[in-house]
């Protein structure tokens, strides 16, 4: 059974073996492939960041980091970014954490949830966001430099919680 909880900054590397190997892919994230475990903790424990474990027994399979997507006056949009351990794909965790993320940010207060990079080639995630109620609201062309791809674009997508 998937458990989905919050975690501490202090609690990082319980995720962080999961977020290398995803962005070691280069192949969905922006993340630079040499971001170092300070940096990521950084990125997704430093308030108002939030970071989140989906943990099958002691394994952590999948994580996510909801926050506002700007600052000040676009602070009631959420974004949120997904990762799912490599051998736990196709499995639903990720539409789990998905599901998750949306009851959370609208607990949170959220009025919508915008996710600002969805790399165009990654069309397993286009379609599960738009099965979650996402919409493409807008293609950004050669944005992403995708590790095996070249220059691919991105997709800008949104759904009001």
């Amino acid at each position: 059974m998937i458990d989905i909880s919050e975690i501490r900054s202090t609690e990082f590397d319980r995720i962080w073996p999961l977020f290398h190997a995803v962005i070691a892919a280069g192949d969905t994230y922006a993340y630079d492939p040499a971001t170092t475990f300070d940096e990521a903790q950084a990125l997704w424990t430093t308030p108002p960041a939030r970071a989140f474990v989906a943990t099958d027994g002691a394994d952590a399979v999948g994580c996510y980091v909801l926050k506002p997507n700007q600052p000040g006056l676009g602070d009631h949009v959420a974004n949120a970014g997904y990762m799912v351990a490599p051998q736990a794909r196709g499995k639903g965790v990720a539409g789990m954490l998905c599901e998750h993320s949306l009851r959370v940010a609208r607990e949170a207060g959220f009025l919508a949830m915008q996710f600002n990079y969805v790399a165009a080639s990654n069309e397993v995630a286009v379609k599960l966001w738009q099965k979650h109620g996402f919409a493409i609201i807008g293609r950004v062309p050669q944005a992403f430099r995708h590790a095996q791809l070249g220059l691919t674009d991105v997709f800008v997508m949104h759904r009001y919680l």
